[in-house]
């Protein structure tokens, strides 16, 4: 029996809550030529009892548990395991609709100059609400460009499906880049080959106020900074070091208000007036004296 063509990399840490329900979307795609590599993390709760019911189930899940060692060299470790010509990223509390594989292998099949294709994806909410539409680029031009501006997400990284040949010659996510190892690849990715977005929501991503993207935003934003930094320098374009200097600087505090007010608004400038109501309230009542989070409940009850 022949290789897979596709191998699903997972990382899983600590996800009891959510895991299952992301290995049965991956079970559920309508293309079903794949391996699916779930790496344990040296997870503490209960994931692990959840993987073993899950590969007794289906022989395409091979699972690796071991102590942590974090989230870079675990994506490196399943690239190491892949035998597939194409890897499918995913992450275990996020949920694939059920034609993403068959939609991404039709369009890296057809199209051999790319190297990387994502999708738009459905950001969520911890419960599963839908908050809005993102990575909504689907040109190669647009997507490098937004990325050498300093703005991350243009791809979704575990709405990502990669060449597994390219990936391993640029020797995969880089350990210096830690909470922007997705972030520096796609930059590398974009020199040797094309970036694209498929149009269609593929991935419902699971936004949480305890994600790296809010917990470690200043780490994130400095590893952003270098590998910006690093991406001008191969490619000899002038580098303005003050841009990055002046996102880091006025970032500012994020807390649970601001980011219950964030999701608020997206979802309301999306139609998902029941989001808006659930977080606008939640903001409220993390900070009962923000101007900001009356605004946005009043907004929210009304409906726009």
């Amino acid at each position: 029996m022949g290789h897979p063509l596709v191998s699903v990399v997972m990382p899983v840490y600590n996800a009891e809550a959510y895991v299952g329900e992301a290995i049965e979307s991956i079970l559920a795609q309508t293309f079903d030529n794949f391996e699916f590599i779930i790496l344990d993390d040296g997870s503490t709760d209960g994931s692990g009892q959840i993987l073993k019911h899950y590969q007794q189930r289906d022989g395409r899940i091979k699972i690796i548990s071991r102590e942590n060692k974090g989230l870079i060299a675990t994506l490196n470790e399943g690239i190491d395991c892949a035998t597939g010509r194409y890897i499918a990223r995913m992450d275990a509390d996020d949920i694939a609709l059920p034609e993403r594989f068959s939609k991404q292998v039709e369009f890296l099949e057809t199209h051999p100059d790319y190297v990387v294709v994502g999708s738009k994806v459905l950001l969520i909410d911890p419960e599963g609400l839908p908050i809005c539409p993102f990575s909504t680029l689907t040109e190669h031009e647009a997507i490098d460009a937004a990325h050498m501006e300093g703005k991350g997400g243009a791809i979704c990284h575990p709405a990502s499906m990669l060449r597994r040949d390219i990936l391993q010659k640029l020797g995969g996510y880089r350990q210096e880049m830690k909470y922007a190892e997705d972030f520096d690849l796609f930059l590398r990715l974009a020199e040797v080959g094309k970036v694209a977005n498929l149009p269609h929501i593929l991935l419902k991503y699971r936004m949480h106020a305890n994600s790296i993207g809010y917990t470690k935003r200043l780490e994130q934003l400095k590893s952003n900074f270098q590998a910006l930094k690093e991406a001008h320098h191969r490619r000899s374009i002038d580098f303005q070091i003050t841009f990055m200097h002046e996102v880091i600087n006025n970032e500012g505090d994020v807390n649970l208000s601001k980011i219950h007010r964030a999701w608020a608004w997206q979802s309301l400038v999306s139609g998902n007036v029941k989001t808006a109501r659930k977080h606008a309230f939640l903001a409220l009542r993390n900070n009962l004296i923000s101007v900001d989070s009356w605004k946005v409940l009043a907004c929210a009850m009304r409906g726009y």
